[in-house]
Order: C-alpha cells, then structure tokens, then sequence
C-alpha cells in the first residue's frame, strides 16, 4: 500500500508541476483577458494556500484516499464490489460518479450559508487564471476528503480509479481556471466532454445569478442535466467582472487575509 501512496503523491505532484506550467505559458502567449491585478500580487498566496491544503490533508489524513480505496478493497467493502463489476468498469463508473458527487459538493457549498463563507474564498481572487484552481481553503479541502473518502468505501472504488480522478480533477482545475484564449469552434466542440476555461469563468462572475452557474469542474454533463448551464457571462468575457463586492484590494490577497476571510464580513 506504501509503495502505491507514494506512486500517487508522485503522480499528482508532476502532473501539477506539468500542468502549472503549461497553463502559465499558454497565459502569457494567448491570454483571453486583462488583468488589472499583476501576478506577484495573487500568486505567492494561491500556491502558498494549495501548499498548506496538501500538508494539512496529509498530516490529518494519513492513509490518503488510495489508501482507503485499498483499505476497502482488502476488505470487500463497496457496492461495485459486491456487484462483482470488472477493474475497467469499476474505474469508469468510479470517475463518473465521483465526478457527480463532486459537483453535487460544490452546488452544496453554494447553498448553505456556513459553506458558502468557506467556498467564497476561492470566489474572491479578482483575476482567475491558474493558479485559482488551487486556491481553496483548507477548512474546505478537509471536508472535501472526508466527503471523498466515504463515497470511496461505499462505492469500492479501485484505488487505480482513485489515482486517475484526483489526477484528472487537479488538471482539469487548472485548465478551465486558466486566463487562456482558445478558437471558438474548439471551445464548443470541447465542452462536449471537457469544462473549458470560457465555460468556468462564468461561475467567477461578480454577478450572483452567474456565480450560481455552471458547477462542474471536469465533466460538463452535470451542468446540462441539472439545468446549471449558462452559455456565457451577459457582459461578455472580456468586460465581465470576476470575484466578489467584498476583500477585493491588493492587501486582501494574503495568505493571512486569505485564511481569514470566512469569519470576516467585510475587508478591514
């Protein structure tokens, strides 16, 4: 079990290095908007808080999802498992459905007041690219674990299953939050399978009939079903306003004002 922990920390670590810079140079050779907020003024604190998110989960969660997808599966937990289901279909309905719950999550987080103050920070950087696809608080992120880890034994998720949706989740969230341009025709075209940055930004929007839109992270499917879609901001990609009324200034963007800001109302 050690050996597959450590294969997935792996794992998830290059495909994040990879991906941050990939989206970073396809930001600075193709952005699709201006941003009034330089850089070093968001990003020490974005990828100073994914930092402290991963310490916190590993120092409180030990046995790491795939350790409690192994643990499961050692012990013949999990309705694909006693449904017999093969490996592939157990890793194809697992990222679905896992996928599902994740959407399921944020809608949630949205919907309750007590949630929605610790989700509302990663709503209030006043620039997305991709780096606020890793800004999340960590409050959140334990409850999402948690969360992530018992749908894991009641469903026996493969522990191969759990490595290629963490890894899918991590990438596709900084894809989709990345300030990049793409052709129209293939942003239409991707958003058949894929969330694209276009289609995320709106849920970024300062507009709350906006901000309630468009949930998904990785599978687009969700938003369709459950009527959350919305095609494009009503201002335009380039015009619309991204964050929230509140904690928006410069000084705001700290990794203690960061940390804060879910028992503050206001800016001070």
């Amino acid at each position: 079990m050690a050996e597959l922990v450590n294969q997935q920390t792996i794992t998830r670590l290059a495909a994040f290095a990879g991906i941050l810079l990939v989206m970073a140079l396809w930001e600075l050779l193709a952005p699709r908007r201006a941003q009034a907020m330089a850089r070093p003024a968001r990003w020490p604190s974005n990828l100073g808080i994914a930092m402290l998110d991963a310490l916190l989960t590993r120092l409180l969660f030990p046995i790491t999802t795939v350790g409690v997808a192994i643990f499961a599966d050692n012990h013949g937990l999990g309705l694909l498992r006693l449904l017999g289901a093969p490996a592939w279909v157990n890793i194809a309905c697992s990222v679905v459905v896992l996928d599902l719950a994740i959407y399921a999550q944020h809608v949630v987080f949205h919907s309750i007041p007590a949630l929605w103050r610790l989700h509302r920070m990663h709503h209030t950087d006043p620039e997305l690219d991709v780096t606020s696809g890793a800004r999340f608080h960590p409050l959140e992120i334990l409850i999402s674990v948690a969360l992530k880890m018992g749908l894991i034994v009641l469903l026996g998720v493969d522990a191969v299953a759990v490595v290629v949706f963490e890894v899918l989740l991590n990438a596709t969230a900084m894809f989709n939050h990345g300030n990049v341009r793409m052709p129209g025709w293939l942003d239409r075209l991707a958003r058949c399978i894929v969330v694209t940055p276009d289609m995320h930004r709106v849920h970024h929007s300062i507009e709350p009939s906006e901000t309630d839109s468009n949930f998904g992270f990785n599978l687009p499917w969700w938003d369709y079903a459950f009527r959350t879609y919305r095609a494009a901001p009503a201002a335009g990609h380039a015009q619309m306003v991204i964050g929230q009324p509140m904690f928006r200034g410069a000084g705001e963007q700290r990794l203690d004002r960061l940390l804060t800001q879910p028992f503050r109302r206001h800016a001070t």
